[in-house]
């Protein structure tokens, strides 16, 4: 709700540069590039539950912040102070719960990023009910955000007290001896082939996910000249799709293995982003919408799953964090990419046309290489 739908009018009220808010919007992302892999490490040296409530600390503190915020550069460093947070909070979670459920990670990994699409998909309508019911007052609803933080916090200081991370304790005798070579322990990381391999998968349906997401709207707005209300319908299919379907996903993979829900996942989200640009119909669109959120959810459910059984228990942390930092990469690229695409003389058929040939590119590397079971 800090984000949507708050941010930009808030910048613009702020008189920040119309070149600069794209700054503006991209500040919170970039700590997920620089600290999701390291945070994800430290979680497997100290422990989950202290890197949990490290990122409990900055989602209470970070929302109190923008209000002291009177110019846009101020703005830019309380948003990218706020992207600690998530940034910590995802893939330590992932390892938390991947150390919980060893026979079950697949659906309750996609349960809790069900959970988190969920309040992505109520933050805009509750964040716009509460600025419409202030007459737009910004300071208000950052209150409000920073108790849902403070409540946030609480609740994991009393649900967070009796886990303890298994990897920590069985490495605490390392960490007291201070043997702990770090760059040894990234790199094992990176020198692994399945993982760099399901890494660039994972960031190859970001970087799709992120442009599709950005500028379906303006091809639904210039092309199919639909109304917002239509666009809308479209764009909560695809997600209510991602956040319904996500635990059973993860389900399925549980039981018939990781790869033919990747690679299944892949061909059906692929089909979509050929076929939108060569129609205009409502119903049609919607479809392709949901077909598309199908896809990337069969993809999303097992690529966290198979990771942590692509490296030891002790090294969980690590491994999400190298797939959140992937993913973050790869969601960053993807619309600056496609814009350029669409600039060109391509327009629409070569900016969708590529993002299916970038999931096809990348689930024929995944299909020729060994990752997993099945």
């Amino acid at each position: 709700m800090s984000k949507n739908p708050v941010l930009k009018p808030f910048a613009t009220s702020l008189g920040t540069p119309e070149a600069l808010l794209g700054i503006v919007a991209a500040a919170s992302t970039v700590p997920g590039i620089l600290v999701s892999f390291p945070a994800g490490w430290l979680s497997d040296v100290l422990g989950r539950r202290k890197l949990l409530l490290a990122s409990g600390i900055v989602f209470a503190s970070a929302p109190f912040l923008y209000l002291f915020v009177f110019s846009w550069w101020q703005l830019v460093l309380v948003r990218f102070y706020h992207g600690f947070a998530t940034a910590i909070f995802v893939p330590v979670s992932n390892a938390t719960i991947a150390e919980l459920f060893p026979a079950k990670k697949g659906e309750k990994i996609s349960t809790f990023s069900s959970a988190t699409i969920l309040g992505r998909s109520i933050a805009p309508l509750l964040g716009g009910s509460i600025l419409f019911i202030t007459a737009n007052n910004y300071h208000e609803l950052y209150i409000i955000v920073g108790a849902a933080g403070v409540i946030s916090l609480f609740t994991a200081l009393m649900f967070l007290k009796e886990i303890a991370s298994t990897s920590s304790i069985k490495h605490s005798k390392v960490r007291q001896g201070k043997k702990i070579r770090v760059f040894q322990d990234w790199s094992k990381i990176a020198k692994n082939k399945g993982i760099l391999v399901v890494g660039l998968l994972e960031a190859s349906q970001y970087y799709t996910f992120g442009a599709f997401e950005f500028f379906l709207v303006g091809y639904l707005q210039d092309i199919a000249t639909m109304n917002i209300f239509l666009i809308g319908i479209i764009l909560g299919a695809q997600l209510i799709t991602i956040s319904l379907t996500k635990p059973f996903m993860g389900k399925l993979s549980d039981k018939t293995g990781r790869r033919t829900p990747i690679i299944a996942g892949s061909l059906i989200a692929s089909f979509p982003l050929i076929v939108i640009p060569l129609t205009v119909h409502f119903l049609l669109l919607l479809a392709l919408s949901i077909m598309y959120g199908l896809g990337f959810s069969l993809v999303t459910s097992s690529t966290p799953a198979l990771v942590s059984e692509l490296t030891q228990k002790e090294s969980y942390g690590a491994a999400m964090g190298f797939l959140a930092t992937i993913m973050d990469i790869g969601q960053t690229i993807g619309p600056i990419v496609s814009g350029i695409i669409l600039a060109s003389t391509l327009k629409y058929i070569g900016l969708f046309g590529s993002l299916g040939i970038v999931i096809l590119t990348t689930t024929g590397i995944f299909f020729t290489t060994k990752t997993g079971k099945t």
